[in-house]
């Protein structure tokens, strides 16, 4: 113990006399230290947050009927089911059906709007979204088509007997219809198909049409990579008769594109810091050992063995990088969090393994920052160095 305890002594004292040195060198591990906590706080956290940005830009899974016919709420609920609860962001099914406003036809879809404000955020609307059974979300084009506005109502009618909208009723009898007002509660603008259809309730759309229980398809969207969206596709379309699922491969692919292009540039910047690091510290430490060459060479010719020089030397180097890592450490989520509230608006969560990583890296990098300082060091010559040469 008391060995140990005066190696350090030693070690400490010799980073203390030369203070200004040590403390580039401190600086530049602590630097290199920093950008490695944060950058990898984020690398392990980008997925999550990417994940969470590109959920607005809509769904990223569909489920549609496999043989034609029409989807249940009870295959639906079977298929979500299937999906890790924590990774269900939101559902939301859709019926569509042909209907008459003002003697036009037009499209309108049941939904479940709870469910399409989770999947679909990037809607827009000019008003309220409908929170009461006879309210409608009017398409920015079919509202200026028909002249409607918020706080307008509508008369929707649909043919029982399944006859277009636009059938001839010349040739007999009356058709039998429903017919149903609503009230205009806002006007959805998304640049999509989505502004020609009428938007109403599922339970507004069975009374309208007399059935219930019928979808056409079905949104969700999934907080999960590609790869694991294929897997939930895959067991989901052989889990369920009657339902197919598949990915929206616009979102997925471009979710996938950019994470691996983020994390392959956090990776190089990375890389890159930790080589300056080596090349800052190795800078410092070769200036150490050239400013102690007479103090090694007296050394050396009292009989220290080039062991006891290498420890020294690497003892100094390692101590830095400890204490380096450790500053680095807490200075680096600093840095991930500041990234993260600027970038995608959120907080991330510190990752207490990253303390002794980053410090096992700091020392590491030190460590083979002092191997070319330390060999020089070794080769000193007593005779040549205190003779003056």
């Amino acid at each position: 113990m008391k060995k140990q305890t005066m190696f350090l002594r030693m070690i400490t004292a010799s980073l203390l006399r030369r203070r200004s040195r040590m403390l580039v060198a401190l600086l530049a591990i602590a630097v290199g230290a920093t950008i490695l906590s944060g950058l990898v706080t984020i690398y392990y956290d980008v997925p999550r947050q990417m994940g969470e940005q590109f959920r607005s830009y809509g769904a990223n899974m569909i489920f549609t009927s496999s043989d034609s016919g029409k989807l249940t709420k009870s295959a639906i609920d079977k298929a979500v089911g299937s999906i890790k609860s924590s990774r269900v962001v939101g559902v939301a099914p859709y019926r569509y059906e042909s209907v008459t406003v003002f003697e036009r036809p037009v499209m309108a879809a049941g939904t479940d709007f709870e469910g399409v404000q989770k999947t679909s955020p990037y809607w827009r609307i000019s008003g309220e979204w409908p929170s009461a059974n006879g309210q409608a979300l009017v398409g920015k084009e079919t509202a200026e088509t028909l002249a409607l506005k918020a706080g307008d109502t509508v008369t929707l009618v649909y043919d029982l007997e399944g006859l277009p909208a636009t059938a001839d009723e010349a040739s007999g009898g009356e058709r039998k219809q429903n017919t149903r007002d609503f009230t205009v509660a806002g006007v959805l603008d998304t640049g999509g198909n989505e502004e020609k259809y009428i938007f109403i309730s599922i339970g507004d759309m069975d009374a309208l049409t007399g059935k219930s229980d019928v979808y056409d398809m079905a949104e969700l969207s999934v907080s999960a990579a590609q790869d694991q969206l294929k897997s939930y596709v895959s067991t989901i379309s052989a889990k369920v008769d009657g339902l197919s699922a598949r990915m929206v491969k616009r979102v997925t692919q471009s979710e996938n594109t950019v994470l691996s292009k983020l994390q392959a540039l956090v990776l190089l910047v990375t890389v890159v810091v930790l080589l300056l690091t080596m090349i800052c510290v190795a800078t410092t430490m070769m200036a150490v050992v050239t400013e102690r060459r007479r103090e090694v060479g007296l050394r050396k010719a009292l009989g220290a063995s080039n062991r006891s020089i290498i420890y020294e030397f690497m003892g100094e180097g390692l101590l830095l990088g400890g204490i380096g890592g450790l500053i680095g450490s807490v200075c680096g989520f600093i840095f991930a969090q500041a990234v993260s509230m600027n970038v995608f608006n959120s907080s991330i969560q510190f990752h207490w393994l990253l303390i002794p990583v980053t410090i096992l890296v700091s020392v590491l990098v030190t460590g083979l920052s002092c191997l070319l300082p330390v060999r020089s060091a070794t080769e000193v010559d007593p005779a040549l160095v205190l003779k003056g040469e």
